[in-house]
């Protein structure tokens, strides 16, 4: 049986394609959000790029037919579903104190398709929760978006631990290579095999897929990174991705004070600095929302990033500045030499649009305020030898589109796991400080 999906605005300004996601049902959009979009569709920020791509969608489906009686999504499909533009809406039927506004009218016409089509399956589709809340109040079918969501506790950490017999850990430590082909693993995934009669005894190394071996993480020769040490086995992974030149997307995600982004801007400062691995070291975050015009600040474009780009520059200071662990540092060194030398560059993800970005390495900081199609564009600009890195915390979302299970971060984690050219590294233990770590976990 046929299904009626009823679309929120919201649902189309995170993604203008969504009313393809839906196989051969029938899809209907609200006048109310025609108008809704309306009022985005001048807006410079993503929301208002996509406001603008959705209507140009609907506007080149009217050469097909009408959209007061229906076109057809897919030309190549003989039941494929229709699209309408429903203009009628009924207050009346919902309860009397409900106010004359979008998401109320959108509610409406649910009611008004589940009283004409009697058994069919009625379901709307919106990314606000508490529209979720009435529709279901109201005996209404509701459902999030669902086509780029992620289930958050099941994501693919990157990490795997198996128990396997004392002898296979000593043919590792022998060898520096065993077999595992009898797991089923994901290219670049790490490995941690522990004897089965002795828990405290385990090795560790990196799938190779290409021969279905475990291999020994490959830090350069060296344990430290400008002067960062790995403090446990996931900041170790995690180093080792960001050195691997044959890697060239790693995501990284945890919780605050995880290393993430201090890791990344070390590893690259090593492959640009030292190695000359890389032409550049470009560090970038979203300006929340996306494209939003830094002209809002006083001053001058440095003056004006300060404010967004503060984190950033807080992780450069500490590794190039003063005495660390195994190296001494530059002290007469700054991030403002290296950006006057073009080696280093930090600037907000706001007129990425369009560029190209070859022999690059790039870090993304704080990607789960991204939306997949937001990621996609990012990724997308990838010239020859460019490494991207994305780092954030599903948990701590700004942006009112997404949340932990659709943000463009866990998104392109599970899309990508697949992928011999991507790694992934989920860091759990906190280790900026005691204080960081309990309030992390407990608030």
């Amino acid at each position: 049986m046929k299904k009626k999906f009823v679309i929120d605005t919201n649902v189309l300004l995170s993604n203008p394609s969504a009313i393809f996601s839906f196989e051969d049902n029938d899809v209907y959009i609200p006048i109310s959000v025609i108008e809704e979009l309306d009022t985005f569709k001048k807006g410079l920020s993503e929301t208002g790029r996509n406001a603008r791509h959705f209507s140009r969608i609907l506007d080149d489906l009217r050469e097909r037919g009408s959209l007061s009686i229906g076109i057809p999504l897919f030309n190549d499909r003989k039941d494929s579903g229709k699209v309408y533009v429903v203009l009628e809406s009924d207050m009346a039927l919902l309860p009397a104190h409900f106010e004359r506004k979008p998401d109320n009218l959108i509610l409406s016409v649910a009611l008004i398709l589940k009283k004409q089509v009697g058994n069919m399956p009625v379901i709307l589709i919106t990314k606000d929760s508490n529209l979720r809340i009435k529709a279901d109040a109201l005996g209404v079918s509701v459902s999030d978006f669902e086509a780029d969501k992620v289930n958050i506790e099941e994501l693919y950490t990157g990490i795997v631990e198996f128990e396997v017999e004392s002898e296979i850990l000593k043919k590792y430590l022998s060898s520096g290579s065993v077999s595992l082909e009898e797991y089923e693993l994901m290219p670049n995934q790490y490995v941690i095999l522990r004897d089965a009669k002795d828990p405290l005894q385990f090795v560790y190394g990196k799938y190779d897929h290409v021969t279905g071996n475990l291999k020994n993480l490959n830090l350069g020769g060296k344990d430290f990174v400008w002067g960062i040490y790995p403090r446990n086995l996931e900041q170790s992974f995690a180093l080792d991705l960001l050195l691997d030149d044959d890697v060239k997307l790693v995501t990284l995600v945890g919780t605050a004070g995880t290393g993430k982004t201090l890791l990344a801007i070390a590893a690259g400062l090593e492959k640009t600095t030292d190695e000359s691995k890389y032409q550049k070291l470009l560090v970038s975050r979203p300006i929340f929302p996306l494209g939003r015009d830094v002209g809002y600040l006083p001053g001058t474009l440095e003056e004006k990033l300060n404010p967004w780009m503060q984190p950033i520059f807080d992780n450069l200071e500490l590794l190039l500045g003063g005495v660390s662990q195994g190296r001494q540092k530059r002290l007469s060194q700054s991030y403002h030499e290296l950006i006057n030398q073009g080696i280093l560059e930090v600037e907000p993800l706001t007129y990425i649009r369009g560029r190209s970005i070859p022999n690059q390495y790039f870090i993304v900081d704080e990607a789960q305020n991204l939306t997949p199609h937001e990621i996609k564009t990012i990724l997308t600009r990838a010239g020859e030898n460019t490494k991207i890195i994305l780092t954030g915390d599903p948990y701590q979302i700004d942006n009112p589109y997404v949340d932990a299970a659709s943000n463009g971060l866990t998104y392109v984690v599970e899309r990508m796991k697949q992928e011999a050219i991507a790694g992934h590294v989920s860091l759990v233990k906190g280790e900026r400080s005691a204080l960081a770590t309990i309030a992390a976990t407990l608030l």
